[in-house]
């Protein structure tokens, strides 16, 4: 069984606006996250977890589009990683894979959750990323450059991210008995000094971070309706 753990509890400081609201054809972008997974065979539940503020909104969200995977929507953390923490207590006792997908991500598509999740069977973590095509520099504090950086087998990560329930869990427990900083659940399995394989995607599944982005997350899925 595979739970998915969506998390939009973020505070959007950099779009001034809740991102996760803004219309992307007709329907918020949060929408287009859930219902990738929706639409996704192997996948056997969702549970959203919100900023505590948001819970009511977000759970008349799901009741508007039907969403039938959506078992919980929950109040989630400070940080991320306290609201995947919250996530984790959510999921059924029959599940075996957890997913972790940013709902700021809302051009994942189903084929591609199912790649992840196959990657995940086999080796017990998986995660999409995108391979870096674009020339990298360090700079200084005064933002001068220092020196380059060989992109090489460099991947930048995306979600969903996906595991063995038992390995996120040992992870988790790890990253708050040593009170330690993560951004994904990636950086959470390294500490354990456990395998994850990447998954590598050619296909566009941006991260919402800047008005910009919503604009180019238009086209894709305007072009992907045609």
């Amino acid at each position: 069984m595979l739970s998915a753990v969506i998390v939009a509890a973020g505070s959007s400081q950099r779009m001034g606006f809740d991102k996760l609201l803004a219309l992307l054809g007709d329907r918020p972008v949060l929408a287009h996250a859930i219902t990738a997974f929706e639409q996704t065979p192997s996948a056997d539940e969702i549970i959203l977890v919100a900023r505590e503020e948001r819970v009511g909104e977000f759970s008349e969200l799901v009741a508007q589009n039907g969403f039938k995977k959506v078992r919980h929507v929950i109040p989630g953390g400070e940080q991320r990683q306290d609201s995947v923490g919250a996530g984790l207590k959510h999921v059924s006792a029959e599940c075996r894979f957890i997913a972790v997908h940013d709902a700021a991500r809302p051009l994942i598509t189903p084929e591609q959750i199912e790649r992840v999740f196959a990657g995940a069977r086999e080796q017990g973590a998986a995660a999409l990323a995108a391979p870096i095509t674009d020339t990298l520099k360090r700079a200084g504090e005064d933002r001068a450059v220092t020196g380059g950086v060989a992109r090489d087998n460099l991947y930048a990560m995306q979600t969903p991210q996906i595991f063995a329930r038992d390995l996120l869990e040992r992870a988790y427990a790890a990253v708050a008995a040593g009170k330690l900083s993560v951004t994904d659940e990636v950086s959470a399995v390294e500490h354990l000094g456990e395998k994850i394989v990447l998954i590598p995607n050619d296909d566009w599944n941006v991260k919402i971070t800047y008005p910009r982005d919503l604009l180019l997350a238009q086209a894709v899925i305007a072009r992907r309706s045609a």
